[in-house]
């Protein structure tokens, strides 16, 4: 006490200059989204309609989880495990996507084959999941999509991973979706042929990401 009561009340700290500007390390990175090519962008009504069909989803999922979760899964069907990134990226995408094959032959058309075209996120497959593979999932994709273009059969397990994704987010939840929607806005600007369809999807993934998650820095200005 008798040595606390003689230390100042205010320190000021001795600090050289010259010694941070050798050592200084700023590392940079743009925290909001880069806006929609124009004519592509949203309206807030739009947006707000997104947010509302997408509320219903989580809560249609979350009411009924129990039952899905019952169900029994086709015997084609086999979920990999939670740290098998691989084995997630080709179970959600599909053997074509994930290598890169954009022609189907003749003798495919006949029937489905979903080891190559991916397993939709089907209610009985997603209710499965708890939230460590959710995120796990949702970062091994965002990290496919990080350097591969964008698809439908990404777009529709993103949506779903988001709908299953619960809030509060978790730390590491809150760092993904940020990644993705940047991501999105990266792509849709990139996007040389302007296709309406997977422009609206972006939007969609965006729009969610910044205003269901509370993300309004990413948030697309309305049209």
């Amino acid at each position: 006490r008798i040595e606390a009561a003689r230390c100042p009340d205010v320190v000021v700290a001795q600090i050289d200059p010259r010694k941070l500007k050798k050592k200084q390390t700023v590392n940079i990175s743009i925290s909001g989204c880069q806006p929609a090519p124009e004519g592509y962008s949203p309206t807030l009504k739009w947006q707000q309609q997104q947010v509302a069909n997408f509320s219903a989803v989580r809560q249609s999922l979350n009411k009924h989880r129990n039952h899905w979760r019952s169900q029994h899964l086709d015997s084609n069907v086999t979920m990999p495990k939670a740290e098998d990134e691989e084995g997630w990226k080709k179970f959600c995408l599909g053997e074509r996507v994930y290598s890169e094959i954009d022609a189907l032959s003749d003798n495919e058309n006949l029937g489905i084959d979903y080891m190559k075209v991916g397993f939709p996120p089907l209610l009985s497959i997603v209710s499965r999941m708890n939230q460590a593979t959710v995120t796990s999932v949702l970062e091994y994709l965002i990290s496919w999509f990080g350097e591969k273009k964008f698809t439908p059969e990404l777009g529709r397990w993103l949506y779903a991973l988001l709908a299953c994704l619960e809030k509060p987010l978790l730390p590491e939840a809150h760092s993904l979706i940020r990644q993705l929607a940047r991501r999105c806005s990266e792509v849709r600007v990139l996007e040389e042929s302007k296709n309406e369809e997977q422009i609206s999807a972006l939007n969609l993934i965006i729009c969610l990401v910044s205003r269901y998650f509370d993300q309004r820095d990413l948030a697309d200005e309305p049209s």
